[in-house]
């Protein structure tokens, strides 16, 4: 299992951290390792002091494909949730001032926080889906999948001209504004058309 992460694919957070509105998909990829299903524990990483939240629809892959269609590309996509792609963003900025890669800052283990899935059916996959994250109570990101650059199906599409999709692979399809730092105690709540698919504690 590979989780393919999309960065910057809502305009307002790309300019939220002052970067270019790109022109086609960034992509970066998290091992097995990142993968933490909420229930279990998620500790904060000893080797930042400024660990941020983003909040991002994730999709299931259903089955092998490669070189996708856009118009066919919701087909290997069976289920849908929500996940956190947490960010060192001390040792982000550092990297990116460096032109280094970022997988020390995206793709430690259990970076990528996953909720409870539920399934995609045509209807969900016709449907704009909003979604929320709540830190400590307080509503700090709002999510709409309209406002995505690359929509989900030219995503699918674009990913599988490089990498070639199996079952059981995750794709984070980007996070909207309102991403900002997370401490020990601090309570998250992902709620994806009404329904909450995450709740869990930084330990």
């Amino acid at each position: 299992m590979k989780i393919i992460c999309v960065g910057r694919n809502y305009v307002a957070h790309a300019l939220e951290l002052k970067n270019e509105v790109p022109e086609e998909p960034v992509l970066f990829i998290k091992p097995e390792t990142s993968f933490l299903d909420y229930h279990e524990t998620f500790q904060y990483p000893s080797f930042t002091k400024d660990l941020h939240h983003e909040c991002e629809i994730v999709l299931k892959v259903c089955k092998k494909g490669t070189k996708i269609k856009e118009q066919e590309a919701l087909d290997y996509v069976n289920e849908i949730t929500l996940g956190i792609d947490f960010t060192a963003r001390d040792i982000q900025t550092i990297l990116k001032e460096k032109r280094l890669p970022w997988e020390k800052a995206k793709a430690f283990d259990h970076s990528a926080v996953i909720g409870d899935f539920i399934p995609f059916d045509e209807k969900l996959k016709e449907e704009t889906l909003h979604f929320t994250l709540q830190k400590n109570n307080e509503i700090v990101q709002n999510g709409d999948s309209s406002l995505m650059i690359f929509p989900m199906r030219q995503l699918i599409s674009n990913i599988s001209d490089y990498f070639t999709l199996l079952p059981g692979d995750l794709i984070f399809t980007g996070t909207p504004a309102g991403v900002g730092p997370c401490v020990k105690g601090d309570r998250l709540i992902g709620v994806l058309k009404g329904k909450e698919l995450f709740d869990f504690s930084i330990k």
